[in-house]
């Protein structure tokens, strides 16, 4: 594990929990209260207020503000400057006694710009397309994009497109395999050789084994 690092210029105030090799960069804004996991990027010019937990190795890129009531699961991604709403109808001055909780599944990734409204989830390893509008709950393993955010396709965790359900199974080119029951896929069995296992992830995708993101870094 990587040691913790804090910016000089990154404000995080007493009472705030951090885990061990979290890197906070500079002017990122950290209230008293928020537990942050480990091995965590915070990047410049972020905010997170004091009821909000994250999991570990979370990644929240430049200009991002995570509001009371978010919620981030383990290995989830926040692209530049998405935004997220913990107020359905919001007034000057005027605070609800408890906001509505929007969590992000393990896994997740949000897109650059785009906008998250309260009380919503967003389903273990979904992907947000960068620019969209998100007014309902997304899928596990589901790909939403445009304003409103519509379903696209289904995505392996490795984040590349299952092209074909066939009887209601699909088996993706990393290995992994998925079933779709009822509209919801979930994970099945992994058949990737030990080698496509421990090949790390800028190897894999240099041999064609993995996508790219797609998505602003």
């Amino acid at each position: 594990m990587s040691a913790s690092l804090f910016h000089p210029q990154a404000i995080i105030e007493e009472g705030a929990s951090i885990g061990r090799g979290t890197r906070v960069w500079a002017f990122a804004h950290i209230v008293a209260g928020a537990v942050i996991g480990e091995e965590c990027n915070i990047c410049d010019h972020t905010f997170i207020e004091g009821a909000v937990r994250t999991g570990n190795r979370v990644t929240i890129k430049c200009g991002v503000y995570l509001w009371d009531g978010v919620v981030v699961e383990d290995d989830v991604f926040i692209g530049p400057a998405a935004v997220f709403t913990n107020d359905p109808r919001p007034r000057s001055r005027q605070n609800l006694p408890e906001y509505p909780r929007t969590l992000l599944r393990e896994g997740c990734s949000i897109g650059a710009n785009a906008t998250v409204l309260p009380g919503l989830t967003i389903g273990k390893w979904a992907m947000i397309a960068a620019g969209s509008v998100v007014t309902r709950n997304v899928p596990d393993y589901a790909l939403v994009k445009g304003n409103p955010a519509r379903f696209a396709y289904w995505i392996c965790r490795c984040a590349r497109k299952l092209d074909a359900i066939t009887d209601g199974r699909s088996t993706c080119a990393c290995g992994r395999t998925y079933t779709l029951t009822d509209g919801h896929v979930s994970a099945g069995q992994d058949i990737r050789t030990r080698r496509q296992r421990k090949l790390p992830r800028g190897r894999a995708m240099e041999a064609g084994r993995l996508p790219g993101r797609g998505m602003a870094r």
